[in-house]
């Protein structure tokens, strides 16, 4: 593999474009890494140096005379609330739930701000979503679709995590939890004005004792 090739193997792994790649290391646009990573430009020491700091590994393992070792890159997300997995109040932000980190990867190319994690409180959503979890949500104001599991407030201070069921045109949407011992709800036509979707459900991030 020449040096080109590894600066390309790296630079994906890291999920950064050749635009931010060039943006980092001093070029001025992103033909000039494609013609490194193809072997067209071939970089003096200097310029090894510059893209193995910004690549995050050393001269020698961006050369090959060392092993590379990719570690997935990691965001860190402040744990917004705690959701229910009921029907009782929903949290204000807690700055005492602390952090996360999580893949870069689990984004799906999505920049960070696009998502939160809030913390599952109750059991009305088991199994899939247990009581202590943490879910990253996909923030937005609708659902791509009736079933979806989002996170939904209504009658203004109340909010869960429910399946979200509706039919495009009515005036109704349930809220339908996973656990059959609890019952769903429905909210009907004025209600409505009063229910407002804060996002769906993309992650469950559980901790295993």
């Amino acid at each position: 593999m020449t040096t080109g090739e590894r600066i390309k193997e790296l630079r994906t792994a890291l999920k950064m474009s050749q635009l931010e790649l060039a943006n980092r290391t001093g070029y001025t646009d992103r033909s000039s890494i494609s013609k490194i990573e193809s072997g067209a430009i071939e970089l003096d020491e200097t310029g090894i140096s510059n893209f193995a700091k910004v690549l995050g590994v050393t001269v020698a393992q961006l050369l090959g005379l060392a092993e590379i070792k990719i570690a997935e890159k990691t965001v860190s997300f402040p744990i917004y609330a705690n959701v229910a997995a009921g029907y009782e109040t929903f949290a204000d932000p807690d700055d005492s739930l602390g952090t996360v980190e999580i893949p870069l990867s689990w984004l799906r190319g999505r920049p960070q701000k696009d998502y939160f994690i809030l913390r599952v409180s109750g059991d009305s959503m088991f199994p899939a979503y247990q009581d202590g979890d943490l879910v990253l949500v996909l923030s937005q104001s609708t659902m791509n679709r009736s079933g979806e599991v989002g996170v939904v407030s209504f009658e203004d201070d109340l909010g869960t995590l429910k399946k979200i069921e509706y039919v495009k045109g009515e005036d109704w949407m349930r809220l339908v939890p996973l656990n059959p011992l609890y019952s769903p709800i429905t909210i009907r036509n004025e209600a409505l004005e009063h229910c407002h979707v804060w996002g769906i459900a993309k992650m469950v991030i559980r901790e295993v004792n």
